[in-house]
């Protein structure tokens, strides 16, 4: 291959790019996606699901893997709302998801960019009883992206995830497909009639956001300072495994794992504020 095959080669693979899913309202999203303190974009997608089209930063500006910084946020997101978390992502040489739900570990698949499958079939079938899929017709449907395909690359095997998540609800807004850029999928977001810029302004307006959330029962009673006789111990839990996650992330120079713990952190001061502010009759 001479010099310029080469170069079109390399031009023609996808550029880093990554979608969040969260199976819920944007307006139950938006207060714990500030937390993740990152610039976002979020609109629907689909019956019940929200998409955030993060800028891409981390890994578009840093030495940190497109795939490692989508895990740490999937898990930060999760571990604080009581929807699960869908990350999806690809690079110049794989592609892949990550699903995370609560405190349980996050399961996920990959592909290499030939679309070679480079991941436990046991990982499909977790997935789909953990979205509460059809366990015949979309396991199924899953199996088949596990065994080789020739003429299926890495793209195409996430739009065959995709399609499977269809009859979910999951429906993404024109333009947010795998294989784009950040820069391309920001645009596609931006252009979105309904589309919410997640900012980070400070932890007062974070807690003021996250507790009218509270309030208004968008983000359900699982929280932690919504109420309930476990609202303390669950709040310090969160403090306890916050700290060593965030400890962890900083040895391992893991801005994604940074997050999660942070964001673990976070959500367990909340907690506790939470139930200093509004004490339980």
């Amino acid at each position: 291959m001479s010099t310029e095959e080469s170069k079109a080669a390399r031009q023609a693979r996808p550029a880093p790019g990554a979608l969040l899913l969260c199976h819920a309202e944007p307006a139950s999203v938006a207060p714990a996606a500030q937390l993740l303190r990152e610039h976002m974009l979020l609109t629907p997608a689909g019956e019940e699901w929200s998409v955030l089209v993060p800028e891409g930063r981390p890994w578009l500006e840093g030495d940190e893997p497109v795939d490692r910084v989508l895990t740490g946020w999937a898990t930060a997101l999760a571990v604080g709302a009581p929807w699960p978390v869908l990350a999806l992502w690809w690079d110049t040489d794989r592609a892949g998801y990550t699903l995370a739900s609560g405190f349980r570990r996050p399961v996920g698949y990959v592909w290499l960019a030939n679309g070679t499958p480079a991941g436990e079939d046991e990982a499909m079938r977790t997935f789909a009883d953990r979205l509460g899929l059809d366990p015949v017709l979309d396991v199924q449907s899953l199996d088949g992206l596990t065994r080789p395909d020739p003429a299926a690359d890495a793209q195409a095997r996430m739009r065959g995830l995709l399609a499977v998540l269809t009859r979910a609800g999951v429906s993404l807004p024109a333009g947010l497909a795998p294989g784009e850029s950040a820069d391309r999928l920001h645009d596609a977001a931006r252009a979105q009639p309904h589309v919410r810029r997640i900012e980070w302004s400070g932890w007062r307006d974070a807690f003021r956001a996250e507790l009218d959330a509270v309030e208004g029962g968008r983000l359900g009673p699982w929280l932690p300072w919504a109420g309930g006789p476990k609202a303390h111990a669950l709040a310090l839990s969160q403090v306890a495994v916050g700290l060593p996650l965030t400890a962890w992330g900083l040895r391992r120079r893991s801005g994604g794992w940074i997050v999660a713990g942070a964001v673990l952190l976070a959500h367990g001061a909340l907690g506790l504020a939470y139930e200093a502010v509004r004490p339980l009759d």
